[in-house]
């Protein structure tokens, strides 16, 4: 999948430049939606070059900053150049190369939008994707939920912006547990954005009827989150009914939405929410929240106002108790997956956006 770039060298063997900040490989929505794009682009347009820009991102130390600069400054200014938000937004600094190269931006989601940010971090981060997004000759983003954030917070002008979602593989429908609790499924990583500490806090007023919950998400990425989640689950007497599954393979992800009756996350902010549509493709009944993207990408889905575990209580003990509205919301998201997007044509609102700047 595309022609690896060593950061100690650098030659474009193909008509695009994809710039990663970091392992490629990375089990996030962001870097999964990346991984998939550059294998459908390929399949369009032939070899892409992944330009590596160095790990750190979005809080590279100077080196890396420096590196990353010169190596998207080194790149021939005739061949168009996608770099990832995750490593844009804290790039200001590429407004130098605003005339001479044909820079486009990915934009999963606003950098400031991230929670457990302070004040001035997120004053800081906006100024600075602000001036990095005024560099660009265009903006590629994942929703209708983002694209309006941006021209409303970003100055990104709406013809500028080509919303290329992420693409739904079909999937047989979930068989569930079938045992005496509803197992329910998370899928994320462990991140104050996707709201696991608001999760934890419902569930602990959700006793009974019997149920259970695997969390399935990247334990590493923010280990003082990681931490809280594990001090809040042992607080509420929860460690034996709710498993810490980490990072694990798409066989075993596969093997955790069949077994599964109700698909939950309590998201701050999604741009898009691959997870909701996975949960959808699989004809699970669903529970999230209003916030970004989430009431578009799965509208079928029971929805709650984000940081309120009341709120989402409410709605779990609902559906843990009741089969048949479980049953109902599980024909909706079925039928609603229908209508998700495609890979292929997402690739190629991608690959007319880069061609035409």
């Amino acid at each position: 999948m595309g022609t690896r770039l060593l950061r100690s060298e650098f030659a474009v063997t193909g008509t695009l430049v994809f710039a990663v900040p970091g392992d490629l490989s990375t089990p996030t929505g962001g870097y999964a939606y990346d991984r998939r794009m550059i294998a459908e682009l390929e399949r369009l347009a032939g070899p892409i070059t992944v330009l590596d820009l160095g790990e750190g991102f979005p809080r590279p130390d100077p080196a890396i900053r420096t590196a990353a600069l010169a190596r998207l400054a080194a790149i021939p200014p005739d061949c168009p150049v996608l770099i990832d938000g995750l490593a844009l937004g804290v790039l200001p600094e590429v407004v130098a190369l605003r005339r001479s190269h044909r820079l486009i931006a990915l934009v999963h989601h606003p950098l400031a939008l991230e929670s457990g940010l302070s004040e001035p971090e997120i004053e800081a981060l906006r100024a600075s994707e602000r001036t990095a997004l005024a560099a660009v000759r265009h903006v590629v983003t994942t929703s209708q939920a983002v694209a309006r954030i941006l021209i409303a917070d970003y100055g990104v002008r709406e013809a500028q912006i080509t919303i290329a979602p992420p693409g739904t593989d079909p999937a047989p429908a979930a068989r569930g547990s079938g045992g005496p609790a509803v197992v329910l499924l998370a899928v994320g990583a462990i991140t104050p954005r996707k709201g696991y500490d608001v999760l934890v806090a419902a569930l602990g007023m959700v006793r009974d009827p019997p149920w259970r919950l695997t969390i399935v998400g990247d334990r590493h990425r923010d280990p003082k989150a990681s931490a809280r989640l594990e001090a809040d689950i042992a607080r509420l007497g929860l460690s034996d009914r709710i498993t810490l599954a980490g990072a694990v393979s798409p066989p075993q992800l596969e093997a955790f939405y069949d077994g599964a009756d109700l698909f939950v996350l309590a998201s701050r902010f999604e741009g898009y929410g691959m997870a909701f549509a996975d949960a959808m493709a699989r004809g699970l009944p669903i529970i999230g929240t209003i916030a970004g993207a989430i009431p578009d990408t799965a509208p079928p889905a029971l929805l709650v106002p984000p940081d309120n575990p009341v709120a989402l209580a409410a709605a779990l003990d609902r559906l843990i108790g009741d089969n048949r509205v479980r049953r109902r919301l599980a024909v909706a998201t079925r039928q609603a997956a229908r209508d998700l997007p495609a890979w292929s044509t997402s690739a190629r609102r991608l690959a007319q956006a880069v061609a035409g700047t």
